[in-house]
């Protein structure tokens, strides 16, 4: 075991360099040292891949409760309408597309649910290093963008749940379907609420206490808590570590629990992209490459579409609307997700990831370079655009300007936690002091 992850990490950090070096994702340095240690380039493997896949499925639980750490329902509601909307038109229009992509292929309806699956969600890892590699980190467009990329891993966690549910049963069944999302949403919920309530409060009781080592002990055991929790209650464990994360990040560590988070997940990630990359056999991306050029057509033209379309009707600007929709042409680590689920579950189709992961590699590969065109894009359309669109593109800056410096003295105010839990204790003293009164008043009656 220690001589596999010895190979794992030497190849995974020379190949990553090389790639560093040569200006490229380290994510894609990651799925070559994969290829390099798998299976099908020396004709066998160097490493255990049972070893390598317990190690990667681990890796996918610390990146979804990292993701979870990151989920901030305050800004998230401060996003609302461009997040909200801009989400469901990018994650419903891609799925359509990928939907119809799949029957044209004449796949059957599982595979191509799970293909839509698949090329409905960006990478919030590669969109967020691209953003920052490219010094746009403090753009207007990046906070609704963070938003929507919410928003998608909340929906790619919940999918996982529905297409792991229609695979086991081997058929769609539209109330049974709607039971399932009803029951994951009232469990959320509870979740979420009983979490505000109790682990808020105890870390502030015991912060004094709280050291690094102590923290990240105990925040990794409440992560692995709520992930046996969810395996409990018939739920991917996967959801129960992004949980945890999302009540975590609502307490006043989050910020200092992400930061010691940090090098933890980037290890286990690393070797969650080496594992897709064992998985994947050169030969076949030759002899699939017109599928590959085809998905990859699909994700780049339809993620601009939709992501554009979504944020301008969500009331983005055109500029942040197609900075938007041009940075998130790439497909990542929950297409994977959804791909081994598939795989797991033995109704994936063996030629459709290899395809994926190539679409990836290629779509992520291209995001610098397309994300750099939005805004000459952008000054081309408002070049050639008519003068009445001009003035309805020119009023949206203005009222969008406007509403963002009237949000900022909003910023500081309580978090949610601090809401949820004042919402209830408001609630419970006001059903006292009626059921007090209440009381008083029979008391009176009697006595007269």
């Amino acid at each position: 075991m220690v001589q596999d992850l010895y190979i794992l990490m030497i190849t995974a950090g020379v190949v990553s360099l090389l790639f560093k070096l040569l200006k490229q994702p380290v994510v894609l340095g990651y799925i070559v040292a994969g290829v390099l240690v798998g299976p099908y380039v020396f004709g066998k493997t160097l490493v255990d891949p049972h070893n390598v896949e317990a190690w990667g499925n681990i890796g996918v639980l610390f990146v979804l409760f990292c993701i979870g750490l990151e989920f901030r329902i305050k800004n998230l509601i401060a996003s609302g309408k461009v997040a909200a909307i801009g989400a469901l038109t990018i994650i419903g229009g891609m799925m359509l597309l990928g939907f119809g992509v799949g029957q044209w292929a004449e796949m059957d309806m599982l595979n191509s649910l799970f293909l839509a699956g698949m090329l409905c969600m960006s990478s919030t890892t590669i969109v967020m290093k691209a953003v920052d590699e490219a010094g746009l980190s403090k753009e207007r467009f990046v906070k609704g963008a963070t938003s929507i990329l919410i928003i998608e891993d909340v929906v790619a966690v919940v999918l996982m749940v529905l297409l792991s549910s229609i695979a086991i049963k081997h058929q769609f069944e539209g109330v049974e379907l709607l039971k399932k999302v009803g029951v994951l949403a009232i469990t959320l919920v509870v979740w979420f609420i009983v979490g505000i309530l109790i682990i808020p409060t105890l870390l502030r009781k015991v912060k004094k206490y709280l050291n690094d080592e102590t923290l990240i002990i105990l925040s990794l055991g409440l992560c692995l808590g709520m992930v046996l929790t969810a395996e409990e209650a018939g739920f991917s464990s996967a959801l129960g570590a992004f949980v945890m994360g999302t009540i975590l990040a609502e307490t006043v560590e989050s910020h200092r629990i992400e930061h010691l988070m940090t090098p933890l997940k980037n290890v286990f990630a690393a070797i969650f992209f080496v594992s897709v990359g064992m998985m994947i056999n050169p030969g076949n991306l030759v002899e699939y490459w017109p599928s590959i050029l085809l998905i990859c057509a699909v994700i780049i033209i339809g993620m601009i579409l939709f992501g554009t379309l979504g944020c301008w009707w969500g009331g983005e600007t055109m500029r942040d609307a197609m900075q938007t929709g041009f940075s998130f042409v790439q497909i990542g680590e929950f297409s994977f997700i959804i791909a081994g689920l598939g795989g797991t579950l033995g109704v994936l189709h063996p030629a459709i990831y290899p395809i994926i992961v190539a679409a990836s590699v290629v779509t992520t590969f291209l995001t610098p370079y397309i994300m750099k065109a939005s805004v000459p894009c952008y000054n081309f359309l408002y070049k050639h655009a008519s003068e009445r669109f001009k003035a309805k593109l020119d009023a949206r800056e203005a009222a969008v300007a406007a509403a963002e410096q009237a949000s900022r003295a909003e910023e500081n105010g309580p978090s949610v936690a601090d809401k949820v839990q004042h919402a209830v204790r408001k609630t419970f003293i006001t059903k006292r002091v009626v059921n007090l009164f209440i009381k008083n008043m029979s008391e009176n009656d009697k006595k007269e």
